[in-house]
Order: C-alpha cells, then structure tokens, then sequence
C-alpha cells in the first residue's frame, strides 16, 4: 500500500481526542494495553492526541511498511518534545533527509564486523567481573535484585566500547546518565522537581563529561598518531564524510556519543533482562540452550563461533518479539496520505508499533506462547510477511547499534549458560513497567548460582 493524496480530508480513522492539549497522553504513558484496548474498539488503524498532537497509530506489518518505506517523502522522524530537547538538536536520531544518510554512514563505521570483533575480550571480561559479582552477593544466601545490577552491566559495557571509560556506572558521568535517561519519555516541564527538569540540568554536565573525554582523546590521537582505533570515539574522532571529507566537529561528536550511549545502555538492558526473566519461566528453553553450549564448550567466543548458536540466536529472537525494547516509533506526516481506507492529514503524528505487530496472531500463531522454534528455518513465521518482527525498527532509521546489541546478548547469554544458573525469587511481582523501556516492576529479583552448586 502506498501513500497518495487525500481525497476525502473528513475520513479520519475513528478514535478520540480526550482532553484539550494533553489528549490521551497520561493513559499512553501509564497504561501499558493502552494501544491494544483501542485497536480492540476501533480496529487496526485508530486516531488520539498526544503530547497536543493529534496522532493515528497504525497496527500490523503492512502499516509498518507503509510507514517506515515512507521516510522522508510521507513521514520524517519525530519525537517527543522532552525526547528532542535531552538529545540534542545534533543527534543522529533528530536529523533527516541526507544529513541523515551522511552521518550514519560515518557512525556505522564503529559497528563493523571488524570493530564487532575487536570488542569481545572486553564484552568477556565485564561479563565475567559482573557474574563474580552477583556470585559473591548471593554466597550468603542473599537474593539479587538483578535489574539494577543489568543497568550497571550495560553502562559499563556502552562506556568502555564507545567511549573508553573503564567502570562508568560508577563515575559521575554514569550517575548523571541514569537521571538524565529517566526523563527522556516525560511530560516536558522544566521545573527542579520533576524528571525532566533533572533530567534537562544533568544533560549540561553530561555533556561537559563527554567534551572533557573527547578532548582527552583528541590530544592522545596527535601525541600518537599511529595508535591503533580501539573504541567507537576513536573511530567517530577519525571518520571523515565520503563527499565532503569533512570530520565531526566538536559539538555535534558529544550529542551523537550522548546518543550511542544512550542506544547501547536502555534498550539492552532490557533485553537482556528479559532474556533472563523467560528464560526462568521456560526451564526447557533453558536446558534446550544450555545443551547447544555444551557443543562450543571450550572453543572462544568468535564471531564465527556465535553465528553457529542457532538455537540461541531463535531465543532471542523470540524474547524480543515477546518483549520489544521498543514499542514502536514516532512519524510526523509531510504530506495527506491514505491507509487503509482512511486519510492521515498533513502534520499530524503517525506511530508504527512492534509491540501490536509481534502479538498479532495473524502473524505469530499462539503469540502469548514463548516458542523459540517458530523462528527456526522450518517454520520461519517473521519471514512470511516483510516487517512483521521490528525489535530494532526498520527502514532507512533501522537501529544503527543492531549487530553491537545482539554481540553483547549473546555473549552474555552464552557465558551465563555455560556456567550459571538462576531461579526466580517467589512472589515477586513480574508484571512489566513499560516507559521508557519494559521492565519487571520489582526489579527482577533470583537466586543466582554457579552450574552444579
């Protein structure tokens, strides 16, 4: 289906706006089946307000075709307002167009297969400092309240790769990072009490953290010209525009390591909670992935070597169909266009979304069923129709840290099966809080333990 002009500008999908300005956006931000009980009222495509936008959500793979085939010539990137003013006006995620395309080519460079390969002994070595961690926490018998702890894993994995900081959860920078991101998906008001405000005071430290590495940096890379790229700033530093020749300037360097710092921390440490959380809930799938180690037991974690895991590989596909990091994404419409019978006006917010998509039986059969084997090659259900599984998005804006994140979860998944085991804490409450990432809302408390203990 493709965009064309609006005949009929009166034919809006049905839905409501709620209150003046604010619309539907307290319940969008609070309720976690808010987009599913109106897709339940009104059917697959649904019109509200957010944020004093009027916005449609469209449902299902042929509205996320529809949307993200549709970049920058129907729909162009937008986000919240409090999204845009904490990224930064430089940030990759807010440019468009062919700024776009050129400074993606240049910070995709820090995601080859050869810098992927070169940033697994550290992936390995903060992996294995964590697993002693949470081992020597639990040796008394003390439960771990693991998803604060994943929160620290994933900072100081995203800080050492990216931009060389060794241990940053524990630096200023990553107490700083921790506030700002809580006030990323928040109601915009720049007050000191609220989460934005907090959030918006600590960008400006954050950012003066992220020049002082930068500048570090710089002047290591004159004083040893020859020295050899080992992290993503060195790579981001030393890329140069393939038209242009020109290289990052100073300002726009600290908004997209703000922002690769911010893709490489959120959205994995919920994934990989998740993994841990279905993984306990499925001891099968668990000892099925734990046999498939013990094929590679003693061989190194290569990229060649990670590439045969194939059963692994479908668990996390199914734990982030289940579970997207990311429930969908923010459109603004450049021009009227069409879907499904109804018009989308000129201005208005289009959101496409993951999560609707990946529990859409249609697509998934059994879709409340955690299945690893429906992404197996016999059965294949996420090739059947073109973007039915999104969890990094798609389109020109598909997820620029993709092969980085799902480096990091199968390095973490492989050692802890190889050598760890975990069970869930009784009565905890595992229902998930969803902004602005899914989370277990009591933190995913386990006993964790070495195999065979």
């Amino acid at each position: 289906m493709t965009a064309s002009p609006s005949k009929s500008p009166s034919n809006l999908p049905p839905g409501n706006f709620g209150l003046p300005f604010l619309g539907e956006t307290l319940k969008f931000f609070s309720d976690p089946s808010f987009a599913s009980k109106r897709h339940a009222e009104f059917g697959p495509v649904f019109k509200t307000r957010l944020l004093g936008s009027p916005t449609i959500f469209i449902k299902g793979p042929e509205g996320n075709r529809f949307i993200l085939s549709g970049e920058n010539e129907t729909f162009q990137i937008s986000w919240p307002p409090s999204v845009k003013k904490l990224l930064g006006p430089l940030s990759l995620a807010l440019q468009s167009g062919h700024t776009h395309l050129a400074r993606r080519k240049l910070l995709v460079q820090a995601f080859q297969p050869r810098a992927l390969a070169g940033y697994i002994p550290a992936m390995e070595a903060i992996s294995d400092r964590y697993f002693q961690r949470w081992l020597d926490h639990c040796q008394h018998g003390d439960d771990l309240t693991w998803y604060p702890e994943l929160r620290d894993y994933t900072l100081d994995i995203a800080c050492k790769l990216l931009i060389g900081l060794d241990n940053g959860a524990q630096t200023r920078l990553g107490h700083l990072f921790e506030t700002w991101c809580a006030g990323l998906f928040s109601i915009p008001l720049n007050l000191p009490w609220t989460a934005f405000g907090k959030a918006w005071r600590n960008r400006k430290g954050l950012l003066d953290e992220i020049e002082r590495l930068i500048r570090d940096r710089q002047a290591l890379m004159q004083a040893e010209p020859d020295r050899p790229e080992t992290d993503a700033l060195d790579i981001m530093i030393n890329a140069r525009d393939e038209e242009t020749g020109e290289q990052l300037g100073l300002e726009e360097l600290k908004d997209q390591v703000l922002l690769l710092l911010f893709a490489g921390h959120e959205t994995l440490t919920s994934a990989i909670a998740s993994f841990c959380l279905l993984t306990a809930q499925h001891p099968e799938v668990m000892a099925k992935a734990r046999a498939e180690q013990e094929q590679f037991a003693g061989q190194p974690l290569t990229l060649d070597v990670l590439k045969q895991m194939t059963y692994l590989d479908q668990v996390i596909k199914e734990v982030m169909r289940v579970v997207p990091p990311v429930g969908g994404g923010f459109r603004q419409v450049l021009k009227d266009c069409e879907f499904g019978g109804f018009t989308i006006p000129k201005g208005w917010s289009a959101l496409y979304q993951i999560n609707s998509t990946h529990s859409d039986a249609d697509v998934f059969p059994n879709p409340k069923d955690f299945d690893p084997e429906r992404f197996s090659p016999e059965r294949a259900e996420d090739k059947a129709k073109p973007f039915s599984h999104l969890p990094f998005g798609g389109g020109l804006r598909e997820c620029l840290g993709k092969e980085f994140a799902r480096l990091e979860m199968r390095i973490f998944a492989a050692r802890l099966l190889r050598e760890y085991q975990w069970t869930l804490t009784p009565g905890q409450d595992l229902s998930m809080v969803v902004v602005p990432t899914p989370k277990p809302r009591d933190g995913l408390k386990v006993r964790f333990e070495k195999v065979g203990d």
